[in-house]
């Protein structure tokens, strides 16, 4: 079980995660309230100054329906 101060240091970190990426946020609790099935696939790309992009995905499995379900009763 997390300690409450590591709670609320969650918690304000996500909310400065929102204020600082508010699009990205957006985009990512659309997603996640429009469900996100088993064998959904989620890719992402990450481009650093001067480098060539990375790409990697994975495909969704039960742990991660649960795990994600877990930080929504945990949101703010």
């Amino acid at each position: 079980m997390m300690n409450p101060q590591a709670m609320v240091q969650f918690v304000s970190a996500i909310t400065t995660f929102k204020e600082n990426h508010p699009k990205f946020a957006s985009f990512i609790e659309l997603v996640i309230k429009g469900g996100l099935p088993l064998g959904t696939v989620i890719e992402i790309t990450v481009t650093r100054p001067g480098e060539d992009a990375i790409t990697a995905n994975m495909k969704v499995q039960q742990s991660d329906i649960e795990l994600i379900k877990t930080l929504k009763d945990m949101k703010p």
